[in-house]
C-alpha cells in the first residue's frame, strides 16, 4: 500500500478503461488529472457524483483537467453506465483493487449492520507536473462538484 502525500509525485499507473481505452498517468503530464473513487455503478450517490461531473466538464476542460472514475465494477458494467447517463469522460475498471490500494480508499464499511470491504469515496486531483495538489476523502457528494473546481481554480492561478 503506497501512502499518498500532498505535493509528492502521484504514483504511476496503468489501467483499462471503457472505450477501450489503457490509461497511463505519465501520458497526462502537462494536464491536471482528476481521479475519483466511487463504490458503485447505478447506485444513487455514484450515478450523481458522475452526472455531476458531466455537467460541469466544459468548466474542467476550460482548467486543462482530464477527469476519470474509478470503480471495481467490470469495463462492460461501466460501458453501460457510461453510455446510459452519457459520460463525456472514461470510467477505469480497477476489478483488482490496484488504483484502489494505491490511493487507499478500500476501507471496512457497515452495509446493512455487517462489515464489508468497499471503496471510500474519495477524489484526487493531480497537477501538471504529475503531483498531487488536493484530496477529498470520505466525500459527500451534494457539495463536492464546486469544491473540486474551486480547488482546480486556485492552482490554476
Amino acid at each position: 500500500m503506497t501512502s499518498i502525500s500532498i505535493n509528492e509525485k502521484a504514483p504511476d499507473f496503468e489501467a483499462n478503461a471503457t472505450g477501450e481505452n489503457l490509461i497511463r498517468l505519465i501520458d497526462l503530464k502537462g494536464k491536471n488529472v482528476i481521479l475519483y473513487f466511487y463504490p458503485k455503478d447505478n447506485t444513487p450517490g455514484c450515478t450523481q457524483e458522475g452526472q455531476d461531473f458531466r455537467d460541469h466538464y466544459s468548466e474542467f476542460e476550460a482548467l486543462n483537467t482530464a477527469i476519470f472514475g474509478i470503480s471495481r465494477d467490470s469495463l462492460r458494467t461501466h460501458e453501460n453506465f457510461k453510455a446510459k447517463h452519457q459520460f463525456p469522460f472514461e470510467l477505469i475498471s480497477d476489478p483488482d483493487e490496484i488504483l484502489c490500494n494505491l490511493f487507499d480508499v478500500i476501507k471496512m464499511k457497515n452495509m446493512y449492520g455487517k462489515q464489508v470491504r468497499g471503496i471510500e469515496r474519495s477524489t484526487f486531483l493531480i497537477n501538471e507536473n504529475g503531483e498531487i495538489a488536493a484530496e477529498w476523502r470520505k466525500v459527500k457528494v451534494k457539495v463536492h462538484i464546486e469544491e473540486v473546481l474551486q480547488t482546480l481554480r486556485e492552482i490554476n492561478n
